[in-house]
């Protein structure tokens, strides 16, 4: 993907309107790839940077480029609020309009939200796997204890009758 990602972003350098960069959230950028759940790699986001959202298309260049010659152009924000229709014009002059404290304990309500399914999700997961794991070790431990009784020899000897000789055996 390294290849067409770089042929992309020489394909928009010059745009005043459009970025397409990378960040190594190994070094430098690894504050804001935190910032904007940058779980695994490669991850492609887009949008708004202060509301980056998942890119689920394809990787290979022409997907990544039809997407960006789509996509990548200004878009309703408060920056360009004539761009948007009316319900989100007025959801950001509402947003607009409040005090910061009162839009910070909103913010933060919203991102608590967030957190908590994160949190139920790896809970849950974890039980998940846990079960998993209980089965397969129940499936192993059933599957040992077979072979231990002697499921080999019977099949064994079952083929021998088939045969009909007992000399073999």
């Amino acid at each position: 993907m390294k290849p067409d990602w770089d042929k992309l972003m020489d394909a928009f350098s010059g745009s005043s309107t459009q970025l397409v960069a990378d960040v190594d959230c190994t070094a430098a950028g690894k504050p804001l790839c935190e910032s904007n759940g940058v779980k695994g790699y490669p991850t492609i986001k887009w949008g708004d940077p202060s509301d980056l959202q998942d890119y689920q298309g394809g990787r290979d260049y022409d997907s990544l480029k039809s997407f960006a010659e789509e996509n990548l152009k200004p878009v309703c924000s408060p920056s360009n609020i004539d761009l948007c229709d009316d319900d989100k014009r007025k959801d950001i002059e509402t947003f607009l309009a409040m005090p910061d404290a009162d839009l910070d304990a909103k913010i933060a309500a919203e991102e608590t939200k967030i957190s908590d399914a994160e949190t139920l999700f790896e809970t849950e997961l974890q039980k998940l796997q846990n079960a998993y794991q209980k089965l397969m070790d129940d499936k192993d431990k059933t599957i040992a204890d077979v072979k231990a009784a002697g499921l080999g020899l019977m099949k064994a000897c079952k083929v021998a009758k088939a045969k009909g000789s007992k000399d073999e055996l």
